[in-house]
């Protein structure tokens, strides 16, 4: 009852005319960004987050999170209608959205799609709602040496959780602590890998990695592929979202393990695009129609699209309650709530009730009006990828410089985008995931200091990880996740020497 008459307070926080207003607006933009090919999620609310520097903290997290809704969804049309995943996580939706919109179902793909989208949504938003307050008093418990545990325990689920090589994580997650450290260190006060160069004191803006990381590393990968935009022309016509409409409920099943796949890959480091293809692969395995899954099947749709959006909303709930983003996007956020003067955290909920209670609930109104505007502005948004990517390109390396210098204002952080870029660029070309790198970059320093103070607590005792079973436990958790890759490695070898026939050999 408690979590329910928050809600309620939070509803009168966030069911505003001006907060209405800024929803819109950011699902519009959010939208563009999930369909001009480039930007991202990730990319594009960091643009957007300098705007965001002299707006109420309340207004500024809902524009924000709104706009993540709106790149998701439009993810979603290019995957569909121009076999061009707008995101990351969209990859799963192309398998059977294209085959079917070819056959001329494309406002059967599409309703299907947007749909799901908002019941996996607001299925994360209810996870949200019922354990939020349980995490953020469970966290009152915690001091440094558990802080440091939570943090251990978020990277080395990245290692052993994450889809990538196990290595690359971890060569993409030092390179995020190096970045980190640049700059002043904030115990000692001592300046750390800055070269005497006077702009790297302040040390490297997150904001000024991800532009460069996401945007301008995109937009060259996207140049030496040469994308051509051919896609299928769609109009939504009401009757056919009806008739979807009634076709929804017989993929019930689909749906609720969808999201419940998505809400976990959320909550942990697994994140939107590893929870959308787990979930297609399983609606895959489990479905009577599996050989159907390729050619436009409604179900192949259903399954990627509701893990997606349960994932991309359950992963605020980290970031809220513990200070640890689930997602790329969500770092990026996190990153806002420190410059608006907010502390991510269980003291958030004590100390900014209405901030953390207007989100939760601007989520629901939001991912309603998101649904309501993707149906209404598809032929829009479409007819944009038929604009030549020569003028869409510079036009958005103009966007990314823009953004990139509103941050402080500094020429030097132009050159840092463009050294990014190419870090960006090798990544993608070698498949070294980027989210491990920018997680790093958001919580390195924190995670640093929370070990510091915890040595400094025990005189340079490692056993103080271990002093209590809280903090024993989620370190071994942790340790086991890290080494999970080898122990599943050894244990697969094992396995296969029991059952492997022993040959015998005549000499």
């Amino acid at each position: 009852m408690e979590n329910f008459s928050n809600l309620m307070t939070g509803f009168s926080v966030a069911l505003t005319t001006y907060h209405i207003a800024i929803m819109g607006a950011g699902v519009l933009l959010g939208i563009l960004v999930g369909v001009l090919p480039g930007l991202g999620a990730p990319n594009g609310v960091s643009l957007l987050l300098p705007l965001t520097f002299t707006m109420d903290p309340i207004s500024a997290i809902i524009l924000l999170t709104s706009m993540y809704w709106g790149a998701l969804f439009g993810g979603s049309t290019t995957s569909i209608l121009f076999n061009i995943p707008g995101e990351p996580s969209s990859v799963a939706t192309t398998f059977d959205g294209y085959p079917l919109a070819r056959k001329g179902q494309a406002t059967h793909a599409l309703t299907l799609a947007f749909l799901s989208a908002g019941i996996g949504a607001l299925f994360g938003v209810l996870v949200i709602t019922g354990l939020s307050s349980w995490v953020a008093k469970f966290a009152l418990k915690f001091s440094s040496p558990e802080y440091f545990a939570v943090y251990f325990l978020t990277f080395a689920s990245f290692v052993g959780m994450g889809s990538a090589s196990p290595f690359k994580t971890v060569v993409s997650m030092m390179l995020g602590f190096g970045f980190a450290t640049v700059g002043m260190d904030t115990i000692s006060g001592s300046l750390r890998l800055t070269y005497e160069i006077p702009d790297l004191i302040k040390g490297i803006s997150f904001l000024i990695a991800v532009i460069g990381l996401f945007g301008i590393g995109e937009l060259l990968l996207t140049m030496e592929e040469g994308l051509r935009f051919d896609g299928i022309r769609a109009r939504v016509s009401p009757r056919e979202v009806l008739k979807t409409i009634a076709t929804l409920p017989r993929h019930w099943v689909t749906l609720l393990r969808s999201c419940l796949i998505g809400c976990w890959m959320g909550i942990t480091p697994g994140g939107p695009t590893a929870a959308s293809f787990m979930s297609y692969g399983l609606a895959k395995r489990f479905s009577r129609r599996g050989k159907e899954f390729g050619k436009g099947e409604p179900a192949g749709i259903v399954a990627p699209e509701a893990a997606d959006h349960s994932a991309g909303t359950s992963a605020m709930l980290p970031m809220l309650a513990l200070g640890i983003p689930g997602s790329a996007t969500a770092a990026v956020m996190m990153g806002g709530l420190m410059i608006w003067g907010l502390t991510p955290g269980p003291m958030l909920f004590i100390e900014r009730p209405d901030f953390v209670w207007g989100l939760i609930a601007s989520m629901y109104i939001g991912n309603v009006v998101a649904v309501v505007l993707v149906l209404a502005t598809v032929p829009l948004f479409a007819s944009i990828l038929r604009i030549p990517f020569s003028i869409i390109g510079p036009v958005i390396v103009v966007v990314c410089f823009i953004g990139a210098y509103t941050v402080n204002s500094g020429t030097f952080d132009l050159w840092l985008v463009l050294a990014f870029g190419l870090v960006g660029y090798v990544f993608k070309k070698l498949d070294y995931p980027i989210a491990p790198l920018v997680l790093a970059m958001v919580l390195g320093d924190k995670a640093e200091d929370a070990f510091r103070q915890s040595m400094i607590m025990a005189r340079g005792s490692l056993a103080v990880f271990w002093s209590n079973g809280l903090v024993g436990t989620i370190m071994t958790i942790g340790v086991l996740l890290l080494l999970w890759p080898l122990l599943a490695a050894g244990i697969s070898r094992v396995s296969g020497g029991f059952g492997r026939t022993p040959s015998i050999r005549l000499n």
